[in-house]
């Protein structure tokens, strides 16, 4: 499974009807805008949403279509039968939204620091990104966040979660993945619907990445499929990495006090060190293949590095939990609840105990 599905940022962009119903009361003109969107672009997939056996029996939908769909159906009864996942009606039904992205993410952080600029909701709580469904939209804001010296990126999203408060679609931008990734896909949002922790996003998207991985695991396995070939997971750990030591190379530069004229010629001369490092790694590891060469080329800023290590911090975590739960589901989702139930400092500390049992057990192991 691709660890670099969170380039496509398949962040929780949550509860949108709800947060504008408050958000109209609390939020001062800019956000009225804000919220305004959000309730015409949810309200367009709730009013265009087909059901599956409606499409399916469509004679005019397309033979490839309805195979997909037949197929992510399957897996969408697998996610409740054996996953233990939510059994409602969400991804049980379909929108042709006739454009590649549901909705644009913006990510903004200052100029000179790693941390994002959190958007706080009134009841999702805060995240690292604002999302739009129309992308003149993101792009008017990040104009607005770039103009007040802050650093900015925006990213398309085919997929996200409401966390069960309406029945998400299988949207026609997630037809763009393969049918491993479209089937994983419905068992990560589900995953959220199950369980989700307002203001920690590293452990809502940890949790569900390991049910979506596991999960499609098993799903492969019920249907007498092998278990995927791991080069991609591989190269995309080791890119994720580069990106991730040069995030810790910038916030040390950052936290240097050195001055800003500095600092700014520091932070072009840590990225192309960066490149320099990607150049190496590529060719000494994956002669030949390119894939990341485009994003390493384009313009990088602290923006564009926020969503790296979001979906995977705490997955080996997680993983532990599960084989002492006894890969059974319901237990592991009971252990997984007496963590979600501690402070944020506790649960950190937590899962930093259970990450460091889960380095020393696959140590000794020889993995």
């Amino acid at each position: 499974m691709s660890r670099l599905r969170l380039l496509t940022f398949r962040l929780t962009h949550s509860r949108l009807i709800v947060l504008a119903t408050v958000g109209l009361l609390l939020c001062a003109c800019g956000s009225l805008r804000y919220y305004g969107q959000a309730v015409r672009g949810q309200s367009a997939l709730l009013i265009h949403r087909r059901s599956l056996p409606r499409v399916l029996q469509d004679p005019a939908t397309d033979s490839t279509l309805a195979a997909r769909l037949r197929l992510a159906q399957q897996a969408r009864h697998f996610a409740s039968s054996h996953l233990g996942l939510p059994d409602n009606r969400s991804y049980t039904s379909y929108v042709e939204l006739k454009r590649p992205y549901v909705v644009w993410n913006v990510f903004a952080a200052p100029r000179y620091s790693v941390d994002a600029l959190s958007q706080c909701f009134p009841i999702a709580g805060c995240v690292a990104y604002r999302g739009w469904f129309a992308q003149k939209d993101a792009q008017a804001n990040a104009v607005q966040l770039r103009s007040q010296g802050n650093d900015v990126w925006v990213g398309g999203v085919p997929a996200y979660s409401t966390l069960g408060w309406f029945a998400d679609p299988i949207l026609s931008s997630m037809l763009s993945w393969d049918d491993d990734e479209l089937d994983s896909t419905i068992f990560h949002e589900l995953a959220h619907q199950l369980i989700y922790i307002k203001d920690d996003t590293a452990f809502n998207e940890s949790f569900a990445t390991f049910v979506q991985d596991e999960g499609l695991r098993e799903w492969r396995a019920s249907r007498g499929l092998p278990t995927r070939e791991d080069r991609a997971e591989a190269m995309d750990d080791g890119f994720t990495q580069l990106v991730l030591d040069l995030r810790a190379h910038l916030k040390t530069l950052y936290a240097s006090g050195a001055s800003e004229p500095a600092m700014a010629s520091g932070k072009q001369r840590e990225i192309e060190a960066f490149r320099a490092r990607y150049a190496q790694w590529r060719d000494s590891h994956w002669p030949g293949d390119r894939r990341y060469d485009t994003w390493v080329a384009h313009p990088i800023n602290n923006a564009r590095l926020l969503p790296f290590g979001l979906y995977d911090q705490w997955t080996p975590a997680f993983a532990l939990l599960f084989q002492r739960a006894g890969k059974q589901w319901p237990a592991f989702y009971g252990s997984v609840r007496d963590i979600a139930a501690l402070s944020m400092t506790q649960r950190d500390q937590r899962l930093r105990a259970l990450l460091t049992e889960a380095g020393s057990t696959n140590t000794s192991s020889g993995r």
